[in-house]
């Protein structure tokens, strides 16, 4: 049965919101943004109530990773946040440039974990910059492919565990985070047909692909595709016309265009946020200058407004992989000869930069070649990962907002800290 939702009251001006910052407006946007201030001055700060320092994390569910959050309490108002990442670091970078060009696409793609498909395709687009290499047309249509399932199960693996955030509030909790495990196992089906693994694949090379589309795995993404396609519209009922959802997420943790800009944020995030741009459409790679990409975004810049880009995105990557599956052109996967020895690929100099639309934004890969090895490593390699700037914002967007808010807010930006730190 639908709820009704009735108009939510707009909150009191908070201590916090009405000291002296800058005011920011998106032409067309909704909401009109007052920024927290990340170099407030605790010692000079006179609280209403007590003040406490709380840490949220490093070991926090809500964090979605290891994570830490400083937070400074007046009573229940967050008046400052200082976020530390780091705990994942794993020197991913600086390993990049010890091994082999052929030897890095296992490395990366746990940065993303829940998306690994992206980070794979992402750092050898950069090799493929730097080393001339040409991808075949059947190749690029496999990428676009593989890239827009994998976002599909990255988005439905954020919906049910940001349903966690809010607090059991959503049929329990648990139901809408169990709805969405069971429809993105169906992407990772179709993963383990095409890849013989469904989480980590090193299924994407220098030149191309490894592995080649199976019989009938075009039939079984049709049939996937129906499945998860009927069940969108309850998620979008069930988050977009519950009063408790509502409420918890209407106009808390906004972000306007501007700061988003500033910040190098991108993806759902800056698209919720009123700021037309996609690098699909507007820097087309693979195989989506064949394919028209409708680019979904809101104006409010607040989580309700994140959560209904990354559904209706979900809906709009469905079309995009059936206007693509049964058009799959003939032809070899890979423009390179097999990988006999993994010091094959060399380049003596240079440099480039690749960058493609993850779940989370511009995740892009600047390479200079001419490493060690007679240049079969990177001299440098410099990953940007979306995440890193997503939780940039925190400093700016808490302050203003309950504790309860920032378990929200958080989960909103959908960060992945394998990326952010590396």
């Amino acid at each position: 049965m639908e709820l009704s939702v009735d108009p939510v009251p707009e909150k009191p001006a908070k201590k916090a919101a009405e000291r002296p910052g800058p005011a920011w407006r998106v032409p067309g946007a909704v909401a009109s943004i007052q920024r927290g201030d990340p170099y407030l001055k605790i010692e000079d700060y006179d609280p209403e109530a007590d003040m406490m320092v709380l840490n949220l994390g490093p070991q926090h569910p809500s964090t979605h990773g290891v994570f830490r959050v400083k937070l400074y309490l007046d009573g229940e108002l967050i008046v400052k946040a200082v976020p530390y990442a780091g705990y994942l670091h794993r020197g991913v970078e600086k390993l990049c440039e010890k091994l082999a060009f052929t030897q890095i696409t296992p490395i990366v793609d746990k940065n993303d974990y829940v998306s690994p498909m992206m980070n794979e395709q992402a750092i050898n687009m950069a090799f493929e910059a730097l080393l001339g290499a040409e991808v075949p047309r059947r190749a690029r249509y496999i990428r676009t492919l593989v890239a827009e399932l994998q976002r599909i199960a990255s988005h439905l693996l954020w919906l049910g565990t940001f349903a966690l955030d809010l607090g059991g509030a959503l049929g329990g909790g648990s139901t809408v985070f169990l709805h969405c495990f069971r429809e993105r196992e169906l992407i990772l089906d179709l993963f383990e047909m095409l890849t013989g693994c469904r989480f980590h694949y090193n299924t994407h090379t220098v030149g191309g692909n490894r592995h080649d589309i199976p019989e009938g795995w075009a039939s079984l993404v049709k049939r996937s595709l129906e499945v998860i396609e009927s069940r969108i519209g309850e998620y979008e009922d069930l988050m977009t016309h519950n009063r408790i959802f509502v409420e918890r997420t209407r106009g808390v943790g906004v972000l306007d265009g501007e700061l988003c800009m500033e910040l190098g944020i991108s993806g759902p995030l800056l698209r919720a946020a009123g700021v037309d741009h996609d690098l699909r459409r507007d820097a087309p790679y693979h195989a989506y200058d064949e394919v028209e990409v409708r680019v979904q975004t809101e104006k409010a810049g607040d989580c309700q407004a994140r959560t209904l880009v990354r559904i209706r995105e979900i809906a709009e990557s469905i079309r995009i992989v059936r206007e693509l599956v049964d058009g799959v052109p003939e032809g070899p996967i890979c423009g390179h000869k097999p990988i006999k020895i993994v010091l094959q690929e060399r380049s003596a100099g240079g440099q480039a930069y690749a960058a493609l639309e993850s779940p989370r934004g511009e995740l892009g890969t600047w390479v200079i070649g001419g490493g060690v090895n007679k240049g079969t490593s990177p001299y440098r390699l410099k990953i940007r990962p979306p995440s890193l700037h997503a939780s940039s914002c925190l400093p700016y967007v808490l302050p203003g907002h309950s504790l309860s808010d920032c378990i929200v807010i958080l989960g909103s930006l959908d960060p992945i800290m394998g990326e952010v730190d590396r």
